[in-house]
């Protein structure tokens, strides 16, 4: 990125997270496992994302650091708060680069925040000690979005299906951890398990890969998966069997999904709320048939202008944004989509949107200024 296209932030930013509010109560100001064993859940909450924030710093050459006085930062995520409903599918989406990957990441702590809150049953996840967020992982578990490259290659699949018991050291025998992951293999459609057991990756199609990594993360029998662009790389045949899989275990164990995805289609058919993100924010979020039957925000009346309807006959009209996503360091003054909207005002340029309720629906927001 060009120095001359980046703005700057003249000081970090600043870290809002727990540890450094007052009335902490957590032994050592730390979450303990005892804490997260005792945890539950409250009003059909199991996440509340709560002002989230996480920057990148961005590293310079040497003699660019030599003369520079400010520090630059990558806004991934900016300021952004939803919750995750027990046993529900909420799908992230929106156009690469827009911060859906790095939330995902943050609330299982492979990215460490750089302001806000992320409560799971109340818990606030950044303040977990080591052995709490060992004993968290295995009730938050990730499907990445590369079956191939997220798996050993030289291991069996029992033998990756079975590692999280063994690092976990959740089973006692080597017949429970045989029956363990032959029910996980079996779950996630490999059937019969034991025509898979020994097989390596290579031997596999990615269809079948990506059903190993699912079993992978459904083996520990967690609350909640990540699904970060599971079926991306997959053909369409494969996708349906892949998202149908998904939606019985979710009926079936109980899991919540949060499903990551540039596709709005996709997650039109498989959540059951959807938040669209742009630029590190959440622009519009609610129940799914509602956000795609009444679109509020300019950008999601875009996304669902594009999707592809089975009437040759029928006509819409397509809205293509023009221009490219503006630079995350640089981020536009008022509403960030004001460059690309359609439908922008002056005042857009100028006053930043907050979330708006749709009146008709309790669970509908979107964050724009022409919705007051």
């Amino acid at each position: 990125m060009a120095g001359d296209e980046q703005s700057t932030i003249a000081t970090p930013p600043v870290d809002r997270r727990a540890p450094t509010e007052a009335g902490c109560t957590y032994d050592g100001g730390k979450v303990t496992c005892e804490d997260l064993e005792t945890a539950d859940v409250t009003d059909g909450v199991l996440f509340r994302i709560e002002g989230l924030e996480v920057y990148f710093p961005i590293h310079e050459s040497f003699f660019k650091a030599l003369v520079s006085t400010e520090k630059k930062w990558v806004k991934a995520v900016d300021k952004i708060s939803f919750e995750v409903k027990q046993g529900e599918i909420l799908a992230l989406v929106g156009e690469s680069g827009c911060g859906k990957t790095t939330t995902g990441r943050t609330m299982l702590r492979l990215e460490e925040p750089t302001g806000g809150h992320i409560l799971y049953k109340g818990l606030p996840v950044e303040l977990f000690s080591q052995r709490t967020l060992r004993d968290y992982r295995k009730k938050a578990q990730i499907i990445f979005q590369d079956p191939y490259n997220s798996i050993n290659p030289k291991q069996t699949i029992f033998d990756i299906v079975a590692e999280p018991l063994e690092v976990n050291s959740l089973v006692t025998s080597e017949r429970e951890k045989e029956e363990r992951v032959v029910k996980a293999i079996n779950e996630a459609g490999l059937r019969p398990a034991h025509e898979y057991l020994y097989r390596y990756p290579h031997e596999l199609s990615g269809g079948q890969r990506q059903r190993v990594c699912i079993a992978g993360a459904t083996v520990l029998e967690p609350d909640v998966i990540v699904a970060d662009e599971p079926v991306a790389s997959l053909d369409v045949s494969i996708r349906n069997d892949i998202l149908k899989l998904m939606v019985e275990q979710k009926d079936k164990l109980g899991v919540t999904y949060i499903f990551i995805t540039h596709d709005l289609s996709l997650a039109w058919v498989i959540s059951d709320r959807i938040a669209v993100m742009y630029l590190g924010r959440i622009v519009e979020i609610g129940d799914t048939e509602e956000v795609v039957s009444n679109p509020k925000h300019p950008y999601t009346k875009a996304l669902i202008s594009v999707i592809p309807v089975p009437d040759p006959v029928a006509k819409r009209e397509h809205v293509i944004l023009s221009g490219e996503t503006p630079n995350p360091v640089d981020i536009p003054t008022g509403c960030r989509f004001h460059p690309r909207c359609p439908e922008a005002i002056d005042a857009c340029s100028e006053v930043e949107p907050t979330d708006v309720h749709i009146e008709g629906d309790h669970d509908h927001y979107a964050a724009c200024i022409r919705l007051t």
